[in-house]
């Protein structure tokens, strides 16, 4: 009895007929067909499981792809006829003052884009000259800046133009950019562009009694007299032939008359050239002395402001000194120029500022300073200059 704890039970296979069936139970029976249905029941899905997509072989395929970024395109590859196009259109809308700033923008872009070529240069360059006859001036408030970025934009394709546009476009520059500059708030700036009109002053040759005499008929009739300069006077022409055949004898020799004729065209081929050449280094200098001017009394008119005045003295005092570079009729306005800002000094010098001191900037104290200072041939080793220095040995 007490070894056999499971006698009088019956045997298992009734009980589990018996009593009612358990989940639990059931897996542990010999009933396959619901411990089989309860195993293969789906597991309850998470919603964060759904939201993720398990990789299938296209989604591999692009992932492995090389990633596509966005890019923006800033240069067109724009055909010749299409460049000359655009120019034409530009240089017809420039002259517009209410489409200057728009006109200017879309140059500048094909000059950043490397549209302006030898091929395409002519074009280019007629949008310069459109936007300088605008009946606008450059240095007016409203399109200041827009001159200013154009003309600096365009030196960036000044390779691609001949000399007589080099020339233009740097007479120009100093009308657009330089004397622009001379209207600014900044000190560096103001400064740097007198340092530029100062070094464009001394760059130019002196004047000669022929540009005064032109200066004179064009000031008389309103008109520069170039193309009178380009045509051969009879005497010219005699001397030429002279030169050509000195003693007469060209006659005399069979076959010498087509060698002549062949001389003098190609005389009068290379005179031509040199008379257009003198003729475009005269026009060149004319525009430039006259751009110069106009950058002069642009500076004397900001000579009421304090931090311009010192830069204002040294530029027109630099003019004065090489006021024989310019011809008469601007002689005449450097030296009233001049007379001006001396004038303004004397009245800055005998007005009184508030702390009771005469009104005079940094350049005019440390002239009126070293005015009297003596220098020695020691290079200043005594105070006064007197000579009687003492000698450091070590």
């Amino acid at each position: 009895m007490a070894d056999d704890l499971f006698e009088g039970l019956p045997p298992p296979s009734s009980i589990t007929q018996s009593q009612p069936q358990l989940p639990i139970l059931s897996v542990s029976t010999n009933n396959n067909t619901e411990s089989s249905s309860l195993l293969s029941a789906p597991k309850p899905i998470l919603k964060s499981s759904l939201k993720r997509s398990n990789p299938t072989q296209s989604d591999n395929s692009q992932a492995a792809a090389p990633k596509k970024s966005l890019k923006f395109k800033t240069s067109t590859d724009a055909s010749e006829t299409q460049v000359i196009d655009a120019m034409e259109k530009i240089s017809s809308h420039i002259k517009n003052p209410a489409k200057f700033s728009k006109a200017a923008k879309l140059a500048i872009q094909l000059i950043e884009a490397g549209s302006v070529k030898s091929g395409v240069s002519d074009y280019f360059f007629a949008i310069l000259e459109a936007a300088m006859l605008s009946p606008v001036s450059c240095t007016d408030p409203s399109v200041r800046a827009d001159y200013h970025s154009l003309f600096t934009a365009a030196q960036n394709a000044k390779e691609h133009l001949n000399k007589k546009q080099k020339n233009q476009l740097a007479t120009w520059t100093i009308s657009a950019v330089v004397a622009n500059d001379l209207y600014t708030d900044d000190s560096f700036v103001f400064s740097k562009a007198a340092g530029q009109i100062k070094e464009a002053i001394s760059n130019l040759p002196v004047a000669t009694e022929e540009d005064d005499t032109e200066e004179a008929i064009s000031l008389n009739d309103g008109t520069v007299m170039a193309d009178e300069g380009g045509q051969t006077s009879p005497n010219e022409e005699n001397n030429a032939l002279e030169e050509a055949d000195p003693f007469g004898l060209d006659s005399l020799i069979p076959g010498s008359t087509k060698k002549g004729e062949k001389f003098k065209g190609k005389n009068d081929a290379a005179m031509k050239i040199r008379k257009e050449e003198e003729e475009e280094t005269k026009r060149f200098l004319q525009l430039q002395r006259k751009a110069l001017i106009t950058c002069l009394e642009i500076a004397a008119r900001r000579y009421k402001t304090p931090w311009c005045q010192t830069v204002i003295d040294i530029l027109v005092k630099h003019a004065v000194d090489n006021v024989a570079r310019f011809t008469a009729h601007q002689r005449d306005a450097v030296r009233k120029l001049w007379a001006s800002i001396l004038e303004q000094q004397t009245r800055r010098k005998q007005g009184k500022s508030v702390n009771g001191k005469l009104d005079v900037n940094g350049f005019e104290w440390l002239q009126q300073k070293y005015s009297t200072e003596k220098i020695s041939i020691r290079h200043s080793v005594g105070g006064s200059g007197d000579r009687r220095a003492t000698q450091w040995l070590g």
